[in-house]
């Protein structure tokens, strides 16, 4: 019995490769059609594209055109081809405003943008991109079904693009630019009121001026000290139990001490 069974796999395998390999060859386009949609509904996504690559230009305007299209796009989506697929979305959504399937196609274009965003450290083109369409489609589709996914993958991105301006500014700290580091972290929490890195942001721009200030000429001292004072102060405000408070207290202990011979 088993051997029956594998005998009509193999059978049904190789039938399928050849009906392909002829639609392929074949100068038939609705051969070509009847066969790139067997291979899409058994989700053999890379077969299907090759054969709608070859006959899509032939059936712009024409009745399957809808249906072919958003095949097309889908395979390139499904087989994580997504700057192909966004491409594709954004053509059929365009093409195709009173499609039952133009509001799903008008969010899967978008949505193939922030796949292609990269890692924060990386350079954040794609991920403004992404923000860029998937704002689109909320103006555009503002009680869509699709929204609290397209919601999802704004704040996602969005929470990159922070990461990527702490991390910059902090980048400052960290090769000793002190002064350049307290001008970075001022536009960073200005650009990010709500971050969940102000905390941080706080504590490295104290510090960043806390290490310009000790480590300052005479002359430029004790207004340095003050501008340290002044950012240990934010941070406290903002969060009095913080936890890099044992730390600042410690840095505000020695801007205190300095600043005691200035008022001799």
């Amino acid at each position: 019995m088993n051997k029956i069974v594998s005998l009509i796999v193999v059978v049904v395998f190789f039938s399928s490769c050849s009906e392909y390999q002829k639609a392929l060859k074949s100068d038939d386009i609705a051969v070509k059609y009847e066969v790139s949609t067997k291979m899409y509904d058994k989700g053999k996504y890379q077969r299907a594209i090759r054969l709608f690559e070859q006959i899509t230009p032939s059936y712009k305007g024409k009745p399957q055109a809808e249906k072919l299209f958003y095949m097309f796009s889908q395979s390139y989506y499904k087989t994580e081809q997504y700057y192909l697929a966004g491409y594709q979305f954004e053509n059929f959504a365009s093409s195709y405003p009173k499609s039952e399937k133009h509001e799903e196609a008008a969010f899967l274009g978008a949505k193939c943008y922030s796949k292609l965003s990269p890692v924060y450290s990386l350079d954040q083109a794609d991920t403004e991109k992404a923000l860029d369409k998937l704002q689109n489609f909320i103006d555009a589709f503002p009680n869509s079904t699709y929204m609290t996914e397209a919601n999802g993958l704004v704040k996602e991105l969005k929470f990159k693009l922070e990461k990527k301006a702490f991390e910059n500014a902090k980048q400052y700290n960290t090769i000793s630019d002190f002064k350049a580091a307290q001008i970075a972290f001022d536009n960073f929490i200005s650009d990010f009121p709500g971050t969940v890195f102000k905390e941080d942001a706080l504590y490295y721009k104290f510090d960043s001026a806390y290490q310009l200030a000790i480590n300052s000429v005479p002359s430029k001292m004790q207004e340095r000290l003050n501008v340290a004072k002044t950012a240990y102060n934010s941070l406290m405000k903002f969060k009095a139990d913080t936890k890099y408070k044992a730390k600042a207290d410690d840095m505000l202990a020695k801007i205190d001490k300095e600043l005691q011979q200035f008022s001799k």
